[in-house]
């Protein structure tokens, strides 16, 4: 301060004044004083000359300025102010405190002697006042020091210290007697506060009362009489002089009952809430005299907090018995003590009182110092503030809230008009109620009707909230208070259900409210209950832990037999604390799933909202990030799911619990591109609906599926799913009402791709098979769900048009039409019993006439809308109406399963008998029972006479459609590889029933005798490599691909095992036509069918090729091969095998794969097995080959075409690969397309074929080549031509003569070479078959030497002998044969030729069907049949020869014999004479050759089975003999057929000869080149 005043000194008095004081200096510091003095402003003024006085001083105490100068100026200054002196003793004073801590003296003396110059104009008193007493002793103001000090010390006290003489209460009570009667007097009168406080004042001014004490006793009288609030209140109010005086009274009151024998009286708390209430005293003073502090506050709910975890551990360890009881006395005692000595809060105390009186403002002040809900969490102010919530909502709730019928407890509001104002509407609420709600949090549960009437404030909310009319401001606020419900719901409604002991009523108002809000919002709540709630609050943590261990008590007792005192049990857990019970029990169901039957059953006693939690649980638990869904071994989905699922099913189905949130999971899990949870979306559809999707059918159950719903709901599922109409309708109403329906149809039909090519990529093979099994299962599944329970309406206003589904969804077209297919069944009808109505006619001809208007107008936007879905030049072998027709129909169209029907009214008519007999049942269920089985009865019975009548429409329609559903703009292979590839495979396999009725339609398109439709070439086709299309199938779609075989090979052996079926059913039908005639005539001639005998030697041939394939896979050593061969065998048992060596053959190869899987795949392994044992029961029901098909024919040279269909070359199972059998049929269709004058460019056949042969499956390798050598070929064609046209000698005369005499000449041969092919086709010695290769690799070897020369080489045709056959019909302008029958080079129009000759070329010029070689030669060639053995076995030669050159080890042992080539050949040539010269011989070298067979058998029978794919066993002589006329043949001919794919013969050596003869050969075809070439080597 000193250095301020200094400072501030310094810049008012310069030094320049000291030093000319007498002249100026002086004066200048008197007007400075007085311009100081006449300021306005007090305060600077007087720090401002206080500042200039003590620079004057202290320039005197420092010896600069002399003291009678500055004294005399300091008495001139006097005058300026009139507290001058009182200024200058401060200086003063200062100074003397500045001095006295120098250590010069001599300033010290200065000072004394300015003092000293100045008493006479500064008073005494003033001096006393301000100066120490050393100073005013050595002043000589006072006489010593220590007296002075001693005599202020007893004035402070006798001032400050000592007590007036009130009279207090001990001494003269009268005074108090009087104050105390007169605040005690009756009130009720006129007196008012008024006038007993002039009464008080007369009596403290009387008696001398002490005003503090009177307060005392008018707060003491008023904690007395607390109900006089309007007398006592407005008393203290004009009594009190400060509010701190008050409040230091109440607190001293409240410290006394601190005492720990005290309990501070509610009185007092009550006196306290009124006088903050009304503002006399301010909550802050007060509440720092309450006890305990907020710190001890806070550890204390921290130690609650930290005991109830401990109590939860405790609960889940597993602890012995004798300790748990134990450990559990003590808490109780622990409890106790607690409960009798609650602690004295005088703060809780306090905060009751405000809410009694309804002070919410100060209350919450309170509440906000303390931890939230510490407060609420004692009972007594939980009750308080609930209390208060009921005053404040009382009129809403009157209003809105009271249902119907309910009268109610009308509550008196409080007469406190600063209490909070009661919401007359709901924006009232958001003033102070749900902010109550929020401070009470869970222990709303103390007060059960106040949770009511808040649920029911809500539910008349939500009323409001959903009419419909509001403006944009009334929706914000309205949408603001709907959040505030839900804030309530989530914090206080829900936790305090959790501390509500078992209040089911309250559950079930609860759900009143929480089924208003979408399911979003309601599990969102339940998520935030239960992982969030119960960590909030310790109670919350103590409930949470003995819900957990009351769970694990029920569970572990769970039983079947004691379902119902468990599941009571179960459900008083359930009504307060479900997200924890069901939270235990899942996780148990996922570790047991014997516990799902029980669990489910023990849930019947849950409230409706213990249902919805128990729905988003199961969501939880599905959804569970932690968890895996696959197994360790990445092959199978875990367990776990699997048993939620279940669950989910038997759930779902048997309460009524709402189905949107796991269905909308389940989408979006979908859209995610995630296929495990559709398991879930299977069995609810399973169990809700009673749909059934398993391919282990058994063939009455399919046969019942083929039936309507009734028969299907009966006798088609495993489980006898009852009483599904409720279910099924909750399930369509939850896929109606949230718009799921088409969305999971299609995402499903997205994801079984999706399953491979998304999903599939790092999972194991077996897996993703699994997965897409199961998305396919569950799309057929859920679309027979909605095809059976939505409406025509719905249906139809959900799926969109098949063109729609196709290109803008991208569903697979398969699926597509599956979507579709009920749709256009319900339009047909609807739109049939709209033309009924129209017209009145009953007449069945009638209706069959409206039924097929009907389908037209259903189905012609159909036929326009398939056009898109194929690129055009599809259409030119299927009509769309065709391809439509295939697709829409199902099995229910086509037939009726009259045995099923029965079977099943049978089954109903014992049921009804068992019931009569059974003398248990009581009479009214016997009675009940009957109805029911005789209403099923009639069900089944109108059922079964509905579907007849339809069955008979459809067909009466597809007979008028027949005619236009196959185009003859292609060849018949062409159109069946259509047939196939588009309808037949991908249909095979989409369903069982799908499966029976691919092979059923094939039946009924041949039985319709559909035109250009080749039976015979369907099945071929099916039959003959079903290598691709197993290996290509899941494991359920091998079961249903093994159904769809079995179906059609039930078919064929129907017609093998009877002529007369055969005759009935095949042998005047199109279908089995072998001969297309140019006029398009088919059917009428019985030579241009195949006979019974040919028929059966191409089933053998069927079964020999399902033989082989099966043993490829079998041997391919791939998981995905075997399993699915050994499922397809399985299913195709009861039809194949027939044959001995066959099913040899096979059961030697299954037992190899048990021996080698045992160990290693255990599921192949069990499948092997499986077939083993069925396979060696079905063994005596095989026949020996001879047995099944004819093998041999007596020789007759000269037989006529009628009658000479034998067996031929189809004899042989061998296998004339499928490769030369498709090419030759190409081209016998492509024939009579240019016979009937349609003329197709080559270059389009070619790119036909190659198509052809990679479509099914085989001869891929060849394709490009077989387009280059159509190309060479047609040019070498036009070559021919013109050479032929110059050729010499080629008259008609000459040629006709020349040919019959070669016929006549080589029928001989023929004869006696006939068996030797046909009859040694079965065993074939290996070194046979290694000649015989070698011959091969030799004549291959020369024919690309050849090749290379530049020498005239026939284009080669890659499939078929008959390969050439359309070009040489392009040139003559004729019909030539494919079959191969012997022709010499002479054209159609030639006139010297016999009437028998035109015959026969009659019947060999027509192309045959192309299903294989085999079938085409057995039945076009009725003559010459010698021949046609030589040409089919150089056939089988090319297939053997590709398949056995890829073998490495047998291509070595080739090598090396090719050398010996030459000299067999000639050997050959003088054997194959002397067997023309002999037939007798040849009859005896058959018989041997038929004891060498017998004798061999066991060898042959095991190179069969080892490896079928090399056949064709003949004995070694022959086989040779055979091999050396064929090779010489071809090397009479620059180019056979056959090099494409045997390698090419050796070139002959009379290469002139042959340059002629070629030329001729050309303008006939490729059959009538064999002929000549026998004929020329004859003539050599």
């Amino acid at each position: 301060m000193c250095g301020i005043v200094g400072k501030m000194a310094t810049l008012i008095l310069p030094a320049d004044w000291i030093k000319n004081w007498e002249k100026s200096g002086k004066h200048e510091f008197v007007q400075l004083c007085k311009n100081l003095a006449e300021k306005n402003d007090n305060d600077s003024t007087i720090k401002d000359i206080q500042s200039a006085l003590y620079e004057l001083c202290w320039h005197v105490i420092q010896g600069n300025f002399k003291l009678d100068l500055a004294a005399s100026v300091l008495s001139d200054m006097m005058e300026l102010r009139d507290d001058m002196a009182s200024i200058l003793a401060d200086v003063f004073c200062i100074l003397d405190i500045e001095t006295s801590s120098l250590e010069e003296k001599n300033k010290r003396d200065h000072y004394t002697q300015l003092v000293g110059a100045c008493l006479f104009f500064v008073p005494d008193a003033i001096l006393k006042e301000r100066l120490d007493p050393e100073t005013l002793e050595s002043l000589g103001l006072i006489k010593q020091a220590h007296q002075f000090n001693q005599k202020i010390v007893k004035i402070k006290t006798k001032l400050f210290y000592k007590q007036q003489k009130f009279n207090l209460l001990r001494e003269e009570n009268e005074g108090y007697a009087k104050l105390i009667t007169e605040l005690g007097q009756d009130l009720s009168g006129s007196i008012t506060s008024h006038l007993v406080l002039e009464s008080i004042k007369s009596l403290i001014g009387c008696f001398n009362l002490d005003p503090n004490r009177v307060l005392d006793i008018i707060l003491e009288v008023y904690e007395c009489r607390s109900d006089q609030d309007e007398f006592f209140l407005p008393l203290i109010k004009s009594y009190m002089c400060e509010p701190l005086t008050l409040c230091h009274i109440l607190g001293f009151k409240f410290k006394f009952n601190q005492e720990p024998s005290e309990e501070t009286p509610t009185s007092l708390y009550h006196i306290a809430a009124a006088l903050l209430h009304h503002n006399l005293i301010e909550l802050e003073d007060l509440y720092v005299h309450l006890m305990p502090l907020d710190a001890s506050i806070v550890e204390e709910h921290k130690r609650e907090i930290t005991e109830a975890k401990q109590i939860a551990r405790k609960l889940t360890m597993v602890v012995v018995p004798s300790e748990k009881t134990e450990d559990k006395e003590r808490e109780k005692e622990k409890e106790e003590e607690k409960n009798d000595k609650p602690p004295d809060n005088q703060k809780l105390g306090l905060l009751e009182a405000l809410l009694r009186i309804g002070d919410w403002h100060h209350a919450q002040s309170i509440m906000d110092q303390m931890p939230a809900f510490y407060a609420t969490s004692h009972k007594a102010i939980a009750l308080a503030l609930c209390q208060l919530v009921h005053l404040t909502v009382e009129p809403l709730y009157r209003r809105a809230g009271v249902p119907k019928g309910a009268k109610g407890c009308v509550m008196r509001p409080l007469r406190n008009k600063r209490a909070p104002r009661p919401a007359e509407s709901f924006e009232d609420l958001r003033r102070d109620v749900f902010s109550m709600l929020c401070y009470l949090g869970p222990h709303l549960s103390h007060d059960p009707i106040l949770f009511a009437k808040i649920v029911r404030l809500g539910k008349g909310f939500m009323k409001e909230y959903q009419s419909e009319g509001r403006n944009d401001n009334v929706k914000d606020n309205m949408d603001t208070l709907l959040s505030c419900f839900l804030s309530v719901a989530d914090q206080v409604l829900l936790p305090s259900l959790s501390l509500m002991e078992c209040n089911a009523c309250m559950s079930e108002e609860l759900w009143g409210l929480f089924k208003l809000f979408p399911y979003q919002h309601r599990y969102r709540l339940y998520g935030q209950w239960k992982n969030e709630t119960y960590t909030s609050h310790p109670l919350l943590v103590k409930v949470k832990a003995q819900t957990v261990d009351r769970a694990k008590y029920i569970m572990k007792r769970l039983t079947k037999e004691n379902v119902k005192p468990s599941g009571r049990q179960i459900g008083k857990l359930s009504h307060s604390n479900p997200t924890i019970l069901f939270d235990y029990i899942l996780s148990q169901i996922q570790w047991y799933d014997n516990l799902i039957g029980p669990v489910v059953d023990s849930l019947k006693y849950l409230t409706s909202l213990n249902y919805d939690v128990m729905a988003y649980c199961i969501i939880e638990a599905l959804a569970n990030p932690e968890k895996e869904k696959m197994k360790h071994d990445d092959t199978t989905i875990s367990s776990w799911l699997q048993s939620l699922a279940s669950l989910c099913g038997a759930v779902f189905r048997k309460y009524p619990i709402e189905l949107a949130g796991l269905l909308q999971y389940v989408t979006n899990t979908l859209k995610a591109g995630k296929s495990f949870d559709l398991l879930i979306l299977k069995e609810v559809v399973q169990k809700m609906a009673g749909i059934e999707i398993t391919d282990e059918m058994t063939s009455e159950q399919m046969e019942a599926m083929t039936g309507g719903e009734q028969l299907k709901a009966e006798g088609g599922y495993f489980g006898q799913i009852r009483n599904t109409k409720k279910s099924s309708q909750r399930l369509k109403d939850a896929l109606l009402d949230h718009e799921l329906a088409l969305p999971l149809c299609l995402l499903m039909a997205q994801q079984r791709n999706g399953v491979v090519f998304l999903e599939g990529g790092e999972k194991h093979l077996k897996l993703v098979g699994k997965l897409y099994d199961q998305c396919h299962d569950t799309l057929v599944q859920f679309g027979g769900f909605l095809a059976s329970n939505l409406s025509t309406e719905d249906y139809i206003k959900r799926v969109p048009s098949i063109d729609i589904l196709c290109n803008q969804f991208h569903t697979p077209h398969d699926a597509a039409f599956f979507l579709s297919r009920p749709m256009y069944g319900h339009q047909i009808l609807s739109k049939y019993d709209e033309l009924k109505k129209a017209e009145k006619g009953n007449r069945q001809q009638q209706k069959v006439h409206k039924y097929v208007a009907a389908c037209e107008l259903v189905m012609s936007p159909v036929h326009e809308a398939v056009v898109s879905l194929h690129p055009p030049r599809v259409w030119d072998d299927l009509r769309p109406q065709f391809y439509a027709t295939f697709w829409s129909l199902t099995m229910y169209d086509l037939a009726v399963p009259h045995s099923a029907y029965d079977r099943e009214v049978k089954k109903l008519q014992a049921q009804v008998k068992a019931i009569e007999e059974n003398p248990d049942v009581p009479l009214n269920k016997k009675k009940k029972e009957k109805e029911r089985c005789t209403a099923l009865q009639d069900k089944l019975q109108e059922e079964e006479k509905k579907q007849l009548e339809h069955v008979q429409r459809v067909l009466h329609r597809l007979k008028l459609e027949k005619d236009n559903w196959l185009l003859a703009k292609s060849t018949k292979n062409e159109t069946i590889t259509k047939f196939l590839q588009l309808c037949l495979f991908p249909r095979c396999i989409f369903s069982a029933i799908d499966a029976v009725y691919c092979a059923r339609f094939v039946e009924l398109v041949h039985q319709q005798k559909t035109p250009n439709f080749c039976t015979l070439l369907c099945y071929d086709r099916v039959f003959s490599d079903i290598i691709y299309t197993v290996a290509s199938c899941t494991e359920n779609e091998s079961r249903r691909y093994g159904r769809f075989l079995c179906c059609m090979l039930e078919t064929v052996t129907r017609w093998h095992s009877d002529r007369a079926v055969y005759e009935k059913e095949c042998g005047n039908y199109p279908g089995f036509l072998t001969i297309f005639r140019a006029t398009g005539f088919d059917g009428g001639n019985k030579a241009d069918q195949l006979d019974y005998e040919n028929f059966r030697h191409v089933v053998h041939k069927w079964h020999y090729k399902l033989t082989k394939a099966s043993v490829h896979c079998l041997e391919t050593g791939e998981y995905t091969h075997i399993r699915n061969i050994l499922i397809v065998l399985t299913k195709i048992l009861p039809c194949y095998p027939k044959v001995l060596n066959l099913g040899q053959a096979l059961e030697c190869r299954v037992h190899k794969i048990c021996q080698e899987e045992k160990e290693k795949r255990p599921d192949l392994y069990a499948l092997a097995m499986g077939y083993s044992g069925q396979l060696k029961g079905r063994k005596v029901h095989m026949v020996p080959e001879n047995e099944f098909h004819h093998k041999e024919q007596p020789v007759r040279s000269a037989t006529p075409a009628s009658q000479q269909n034998g067996p031929g070359a189809t004899a042989k199972p061998a296998g004339n690969a499928s490769k030369s059998e498709e090419g030759a049929g190409e081209d016998a269709d492509r024939s009579k397309e240019k016979s009937q004058g349609t003329t197709k460019p080559v270059t389009k056949a070619n790119s036909t074929a190659a198509k052809v042969t990679t479509s099914n499956g085989n001869g891929a390798t060849n394709s490009t080549k077989a387009i280059k050598d159509r190309d060479d070929k047609e040019k070498s064609g036009k070559e021919k031509k013109e050479k032929k046209e110059k050729t010499p000698g080629s008259t008609p005369e000459t040629k006709g003569d020349s040919r019959r005499e070669k016929q006549r000449d080589e029928r001989g041969a023929a004869g006696k070479e006939e068996r030797v092919p046909r009859e040694g086709k079965e065993k074939t010695p290996k070194a046979d078959r290694d000649k015989q290769k070698a011959e091969e690799k030799s004549s291959k070897e020369e024919n690309k030497a050849k090749a290379g020369n530049g020498e005239p080489q026939e284009p080669t045709r890659e499939r078929d002998p008959g390969a050439k056959e359309p070009k040489s019909k392009e040139k003559g302008g004729d019909r030539s044969a494919v079959s191969g029958s012997l022709k010499s080079p002479v054209p159609r129009s030639e006139s010297a030729e016999s009437e028998r000759d035109h015959k026969r070329r009659k019947i060999d010029t027509h192309s045959s069907p192309s299903h294989s070689s085999s079938v085409k030669d057995s039945i076009n060639e009725p003559k010459d049949s010698a021949s046609k053995h030589h040409i089919n076995y150089i056939s089988v030669a090319r297939s053997t020869s590709r398949e056995r050159e890829m073998d490495k080890k047998e291509s070595e042992n080739i090598r090396g014999r090719s050398k010996e080539k030459k000299t067999e050949t000639e050997k050959d040539r003088k054997d194959r004479k002397r067997d023309h010269v002999n037939p007798d011989r040849e009859m005896s070298l058959e018989s041997k050759r038929r004891k060498d067979e017998n004798g061999t058998n066991s060898t042959n029978k095991h190179s069969k089975s080892a490896s079928p794919s090399s056949d064709s066993p003949v004995s070694a002589d022959k086989e040779k003999t055979k091999r050396s006329k064929s090779s010489s043949k071809e090397k009479g001919e620059s180019a056979k057929p056959e090099r494409n794919s045997s390698g090419g013969k050796k070139e002959s050596r009379h290469d002139k000869d042959k340059l002629d003869k070629k030329e001729k050969r050309d303008s006939s075809g490729g059959k009538e080149e064999k002929k000549h070439h026998k004929s020329s080597d004859k003539h050599r």
